[in-house]
């Protein structure tokens, strides 16, 4: 008993999965009478609306496809943690600092942390925030430590917590110079001759310097190797190095996927921890027990050794209490990724995430693999900091990686604007594993959007990559083909196929409003039987959806806003995501990468926080949105006129399912109703926009009419 090895981790089945499976046989079969009705019940030739009837089957029947495939669905390592950020503007340096504070604070062997700075804009404030960062931490890891607190980002904890004593002033006074000084800074736009003198890091910045135009920056601010890295109660630092790789206009740089890839071969230089952390600029730590939980699945004695990567979800700490634009994602988080690792693991969604250095580098899985933490723990350098730094810049040179295997088959996969979904991809494909943690307390916390249009861009992004990948040599059904299971193969389309809803989606918010306005029935009878399978579908999956929502902590308010959300997703980001990828291949346009932007108006900020629907500003997403509501409403005040002045009561019986239709669509809309018509501030709909729209609504119906 004394030698029996207690497993790090286990997997316990999940509860309720009987009633789940009855539930999913009842809806395949009210979704089966739903087809029988449409190939027995279609008009014949010459009739009025017989093209669209058909038009409305093929997308009843991509959204039964869609559904069916989403049914399947001590000797601690050291860890090297990449901190990426692009822009000083839409990502500023102070957020930063807080991020790498917090990853810089663990609860971990301080000695095994490198932090690694990735500045894709090569900005010397942001270098400047770092290096006011390295000395801020040598009082704030201590204070971390010696009282336990969470969360260890400086900004988010002071913003919440209270006096405790006289350290914690005193903390909290180091904290708010420092940030008075980098916000000076920032807002000054340049770094001071003053401050110039403080660091050799600023001669590396000249004149002709700019953001896509600049030489590598390596800059050690911390080495563990200089015994006065210490803080303020004598132990040693986490290391923390600045990095801005080359950038030259006639060199394609690979957006974030080249930044990560130039991490991967600075940090192997300097520290070469077998384990990896990455994380986006804004998400800071949120949980100082992360890494040891992760540790956990990668140092399992029973364990088969082929867990490459460990992905926590991605939260954030800017949602409101319904969350208004739907950006925690809650099912999928907590739900649908988690359930994938019964089938070989999760996807890597490029945040938040662990890995296997060798995994990343495109080791292949074998019997055999297993790694000696405790021999893989040292690396020895004898470069002094200076030849180091210049040695490293070779690794970051723009030229390093022609001809070459990095983009390939080693680092991040280049040629796709969501690069982690391939790395992932490809990861599994040479036989490894993956794993879904998602502990109570959350491991990171991020800024999500504050806008409609931001939240919309960034799903548009997102869409376009992903079938990018659906229709590439990536394509899971075909790069994945005996070498991952079938059903994680399917798992993977569920989200690659996201863009294809648009058209089913487009056409049922569209087509039974405008053939409310013709008369065209597309629907049974109220008072058939055949209307009976479409009710049942309608309510047990919203019921479901609703159940599933609150059972996971939301609200019913914030189910009916991710109702919303994925009702606007589909008409907007998903269709110019999916006409984008088209047009690429056409030769049309060319991919980049976008950048959420992370800072708002504090008039803006109110809005959001009170849940009011932020437009403002003018998109072709926001014309069709509104272009399609006033449809909605001109189609319904139609049909309510046939029923209740002309007392057409048989005329309710047919087209009693499309009024229904358009009555709901215009329940969601009423947010936007409210930006076009009723609101006066400067987050309302642009009045270009409702004009435009306006114009559009009542030539769609006037045509649906003659």
């Amino acid at each position: 008993m004394g030698d029996e090895h207690i497993p790090l981790f286990e997997t316990k089945q999940a509860k309720g999965r009987t009633l789940f499976k009855l539930y999913t046989a009842s809806m395949a079969m009210a979704i089966c009478l739903i087809c029988v009705y449409r190939a027995t019940h279609t008009p014949e030739k010459g009739k009025t609306g017989r093209y669209l009837w058909i038009w409305l089957f093929m997308a009843e029947l991509w959204f039964t496809f869609y559904w069916l495939i989403t049914q399947y669905e001590n000797m601690l390592p050291g860890v090297d943690i990449f901190v990426c950020t692009a822009d000083p503007v839409i990502e500023p340096p102070l957020m930063v600092i807080n991020t790498v504070l917090s990853m810089m604070a663990y609860d971990y062997p301080q000695e095994k942390l490198n932090i690694y700075v990735s500045d894709d804009g090569g900005s010397e404030l942001t270098f400047y925030a770092l290096l006011e960062a390295s000395r801020f931490c040598k009082y704030w890891l201590p204070f971390c430590k010696r009282y336990k607190i969470e969360p260890r980002s400086p900004s988010a904890y002071f913003a919440h917590a209270s006096p405790i004593n006289n350290e914690w002033s005193f903390v909290k006074n180091k904290y708010e110079e420092m940030s008075k000084r980098i916000d000076n800074t920032t807002r000054l736009g340049k770094v001071t001759e003053e401050i110039r003198k403080e660091h050799k890091g600023f001669q590396e910045w000249d004149v002709d310097s700019s953001k896509n135009d600049h030489q590598a920056v390596i800059q050690i601010l911390i080495d563990q190797r200089d015994p006065e890295a210490r803080d303020t109660q004598g132990k040693s630092l986490p290391g923390l190095v600045y990095v801005a790789r080359e950038k030259r206009r006639e060199w394609h740089h690979n957006f974030k996927a080249g930044a990560v890839n130039a991490l991967i071969r600075v940090s192997s230089k300097i520290s070469n921890n077998k384990i990896i952390l990455n994380v986006d600029c804004d998400m800071y730590s949120n949980n100082s027990e992360s890494i040891r939980d992760a540790m956990c699945f990668f140092m399992d004695e029973r364990s088969q050794n082929n867990i490459a990567f460990v992905q926590f979800p991605q939260n954030f700490d800017n949602l409101t209490r319904n969350d208004l634009y739907s950006n925690s994602l809650m099912v999928i988080n907590d739900v649908d990724i988690g359930g994938l690792d019964s089938y070989g693991g999760c996807l890597y969604i490029g945040s938040g995430c662990f890995h296997r250095r060798d995994t990343l580098c495109g080791r292949i899985y074998t019997l055999d693999t297993k790694i000696n933490w405790e021999k893989q723990n040292h690396k020895e350098i004898i470069e002094s900091t200076d030849v180091l730094e210049n040695e490293c810049k070779i690794l970051a040179s723009c030229s390093y990686e022609h001809n070459t295997q990095w983009g390939k088959e080693m680092g991040l996969k280049y040629g796709c604007p969501v690069e982690d979904i391939i790395t992932g991809l490809s990861i599994k494909c040479r036989g490894w594993r993956s794993v879904h943690l998602n502990p109570k307390r959350r491991a990171f916390l991020g800024l999500a959007p504050t806008t409609l249009l931001q939240t919309l861009i960034q799903t548009k992004r997102w869409a376009e990559g992903e079938f990018q990948i659906f229709l590439s040599k990536y394509c899971p059904l075909v790069f994945g083909h005996n070498k991952i299971p079938l059903k994680l193969q399917i798992s993977y389309c569920c989200y690659l196929l996201w863009p294809v809803n648009c058209w089913a989606t487009l056409y049922y918010v569209f087509v039974p409003s405008y053939c409310l306005l013709a008369r065209i029935t597309l629907f049974p009878k109220l008072s058939s039987y055949w209307f009976l399978p479409f009710a049942y579908v309608f309510v047990g999956k919203y019921a479901y959806s609703l159940g599933e929502f609150y059972w996971l902590g939301g609200t019913v308010r914030g189910w009916w806003n991710d109702q919303r959300m994925w009702l606007y997703r589909g008409l907007t980001s998903y269709l110019f995501g999916f006409c984008d990828v088209i047009f690429k291949s056409m030769g049309f346009t060319t991919s980049g990468f976008v950048i959420t932007p992370k800072v708002s108006e504090e008039i803006m900020l109110q809005r959001y926080n009170k849940e009011i629907m932020e437009f403002g500003a003018t998109s072709p997403m926001f014309n069709i949105l509104t272009t399609l509501a006033l449809v909605s409403v001109l189609s319904f005040v139609n049909g309510v006129k046939w029923v209740v002045m002309d007392s057409d009561i048989n005329g309710f019986s047919e087209l009693g399912v499309q009024m229904v239709l358009c009555g709901l669509i215009i329940l969601i809309n009423i947010p936007l109703y409210e930006g076009m018509f009723f609101r006066k501030d400067n987050g309302s709909m642009p009045s270009s926009v409702t004009y435009q729209s306006t114009i559009l609504a009542i030539l769609f119906c006037t045509l649906a009419i003659i």
